[in-house]
């Protein structure tokens, strides 16, 4: 689906869904908190109770190089933490 892009899978979101029951994923820029329920709900069969929302604006980078310090800033990005009703889980490594 183009709404959402990829689950993160850190450290820091695997603490949530032990503790919270909640997911985090990389989503469209573009994308609002209804489209965002509605695609997670259609791809995995689950029911959300809430969606938040973050806008992350990429690092300043820079390196040197022969020719001089290069700069340059990594992608922005969006990023939804969705909470899922109690008892229901997403398994991201069933297909795997």
């Amino acid at each position: 689906m183009e709404i959402l892009k990829k689950p993160l899978l850190t450290e820091k979101v695997a603490q949530l869904t032990e503790k919270l029951n909640r997911y985090a994923f990389k989503v469209d820029h573009r994308a609002n908190k209804i489209q965002i329920k509605g695609a997670v709900e259609a791809m995995y069969g689950v029911t959300v109770k809430a969606v938040n929302t973050m806008k992350y604006v990429g690092k300043l980078k820079t390196r040197n190089t022969k020719a001089g310090a290069v700069s340059g800033r990594a992608a922005t990005y969006k990023k939804a933490v969705i909470t899922l009703k109690d008892g229901e889980v997403i398994d991201f490594y069933s297909g795997i």
